[in-house]
């Protein structure tokens, strides 16, 4: 039986491919599993500059495994479900999702812990918990945080589909490519964010999740505190001797 979960280095990426398309890559408590450890894994890794989530299939992944959750006592799937869809909470290294097909449900929720969403046209993305008499709690937040309180309780309500278009206008996909373009423009996006510094991207992710419902007051004087660390930092020295010997940085936060 082929792996549920592809783990794949490919340069500075690491790049996560699900892999059950005869269940429509539905998230059972294996592959929540598989996940929670290779996205850890690779966010500990110093080689590693971004994770590339893809998957296998027709679709990008239809949401919880709803026949494992009719047989298994929701207590010992809920800390697992919890731990995956908070993930992009703690990530202190850019995701990029490469989706197609249908994020749906957990899906969507998985999708939109990544940082970037890069969608192909035949893409299609809902909250269509309540179709099955639930409603999305452990993904709202994600959702919200994309697309505003207000928009996320509209979808989860409605359950309605929404298409790219719609998605890059609310804030669910950041780019829209043809289907063959997928992953190369996946590829290319997620290269694009390993080059930065390591230390300036995991104390900007910090910032960003810190400041959440913070004041401006208190977001500014936080922000003072962050650029007053980065100044200091190796990589900010190198990142200016970089600039003035007009080369590529070499980050000392990186491992060669």
């Amino acid at each position: 039986m082929s792996d549920i979960l592809s783990i794949c280095a490919e340069g500075p990426l690491r790049r996560l491919t699900l892999n059950r398309p005869e269940k429509r890559n539905a998230l059972d408590a294996a592959l929540c599993r598989r996940l929670v450890e290779a996205i850890g894994e690779a966010a500990a890794d110093r080689t590693v500059g971004a994770i590339l989530l893809d998957a296998n299939g027709k679709d990008f992944c239809s949401g919880m495994d709803l026949e494992e959750a009719a047989t298994t006592d929701p207590d010992e799937l809920l800390p697992l479900h919890q731990e995956l869809f908070s993930i992009g909470e703690r990530l202190c290294k850019p995701m990029v999702a490469a989706v197609h097909g249908g994020a749906l449900a957990g899906g969507l929720g998985l999708a939109l812990n990544a940082h970037l969403v890069i969608a192909s046209r035949d893409a299609r993305f809902g909250l269509t918990e309540v179709r099955v008499g639930l409603w999305p709690y452990l993904v709202f937040r994600a959702a919200a945080a994309a697309v505003g309180n207000r928009k996320a309780t509209e979808l989860a309500l409605t359950a309605r589909i929404v298409d790219t278009d719609e998605a890059c206008r609310i804030g669910i996909a950041d780019i829209v490519v043809e289907r063959e373009e997928l992953l190369a423009e996946s590829r290319k996006v997620a290269l694009g964010a390993a080059e930065g510094s390591a230390t300036a991207i995991e104390q900007g992710l910090s910032f960003v999740r810190r400041t959440l419902g913070m004041d401006e007051s208190a977001a500014n004087k936080l922000a003072g505190e962050f650029r007053k660390a980065a100044h200091a930092s190796a990589d900010f020295k190198e990142g200016i001797r970089a600039f003035r010997e007009k080369r590529r940085p070499r980050w000392p936060s990186r491992a060669i």
